[in-house]
C-alpha cells in the first residue's frame, strides 16, 4: 500500500483502534520525507500559477498527534520539555549544512531545512514547515506548522509566520523567494507574500486584511475562492483609514491598515543587504 494510501486510512481510524506500531512506523517514513522536502503540505501548481494544498500530509501530521503519547524528556532541572512521542525534536548534523546558532531554537523533526539557512536564537520551527536554501529566521521568530518560506527570504526578529494545520484544506501561509519580513511582522491565515516584496517593520496581514495600494489604486482582498496575495515587488507598510460612521468622524478615529506603498527597485535592494553581512 502506498504511504498515502496508509495515511488516509490511518487517519479515518478512531484513535483507539488504530495498532499504534504499525502507524508509528509510517509516520516515521512519513517524517522523513518532510524533513528531506520530498513531501510538502502545499506546493507550487505551475497550472494555475498558484499553490495548491496537500491535504495528505496534513492528515500525517495529524495523525501523528492523535497516535502520539504525552512523553517526558527532561534531560535535568534546566531542561525540561513534555510532548508527544511521536513529535521530537529535529536532529541535524554538520552535512545539512544548516548554521543553529545556541540560545534556545527548536525545530520539530518533520521540517524541511534547506541548505544555507540561519537560525537566530531563540527561534521555533513546527512540524510541517518548509524553509528554503540561504534563508535567515532570526531572532524570537516562529515558524509555523506547514508554513512554506522560500529561498533566501530574511524573516527578521520576532516576526510571526502563522501556521495552519486545521481545516485540512485550508492554504497554509506563503512567503515566495527574496522576500524580507521586518522586525515584529505577523503573516496569518493563509496569506500568500509572492516574490521580492518587502514587508515592512510592525506590519500585521491577516486573510480577512484589506491591502490597499496606492501605486496601482486597487484593494487586494481573500475571497471564497482565492486567499490574499500580495503581488510581486511590492513595499508593504503599517497605514490607516478613517472610520466612516458620524461618531468615529466626530472623534478622528481610524482603523490599521497595511498599505503598498511602492514596488521594489535597485534602492530598495541595497536597504535590503544586510543580511549578507551576517553570512
Amino acid at each position: 500500500m502506498e504511504l498515502i494510501e496508509k495515511i488516509e486510512s490511518l487517519f479515518s481510524q478512531p484513535v483507539d483502534q488504530i495498532n499504534r506500531v504499525d502507524a508509528c512506523k509510517v509516520f516515521r517514513e512519513f517524517k522523513a520525507l518532510l524533513n528531506n522536502g520530498e513531501v510538502r503540505a502545499a506546493e507550487p501548481d505551475s497550472k494555475n500559477k498558484s499553490w495548491k494544498v496537500n491535504q495528505w500530509v496534513k492528515k500525517g501530521i495529524l495523525l501523528g498527534f492523535k497516535i502520539g503519547l504525552l512523553t517526558e524528556y527532561t534531560q535535568d532541572e534546566l531542561f525540561q520539555y513534555f510532548d508527544k512521542h511521536t513529535m521530537k525534536l529535529r536532529e541535524f548534523n554538520l552535512s545539512d549544512n544548516v548554521r543553529i546558532v545556541p540560545g534556545g531554537t527548536a525545530v520539530r523533526d518533520g521540517s524541511y531545512i534547506g541548505k544555507g539557512v540561519v537560525i537566530m536564537p531563540p527561534a521555533y520551527v513546527n512540524i510541517g514547515a518548509y524553509v528554503g536554501e540561504d534563508t535567515m529566521i532570526d531572532s524570537h521568530a516562529l515558524i509555523g506548522s506547514c508554513a512554506q518560506i522560500g529561498k533566501r527570504v530574511h524573516i527578521s526578529a520576532a516576526a510571526q509566520i502563522g501556521g495552519v494545520l486545521e481545516p485540512i484544506g485550508s492554504l497554509p501561509v506563503i512567503i515566495e523567494d527574496d522576500v524580507l519580513i521586518g522586525g515584529n511582522c505577523g503573516i496569518y491565515e493563509g496569506t500568500i507574500i509572492k516574490q521580492r516584496c518587502v514587508i515592512a517593520s510592525g506590519v500585521i496581514i491577516t486573510g480577512s486584511t484589506p491591502v490597499y495600494d496606492i501605486v496601482k489604486q486597487e484593494v487586494y482582498r481573500k475571497t471564497e475562492t482565492q486567499p490574499l496575495i500580495i503581488p510581486e515587488n511590492a513595499v508593504v507598510v503599517s497605514g490607516s483609514r478613517p472610520v466612516k460612521n458620524e461618531w468615529a468622524k466626530l472623534n478622528e478615529l481610524s482603523i490599521y491598515t497595511p498599505i503598498i506603498i511602492k514596488y521594489r527597485d535597485d534602492k530598495t535592494d541595497l536597504s535590503t543587504t544586510l543580511e549578507e553581512l551576517l553570512r
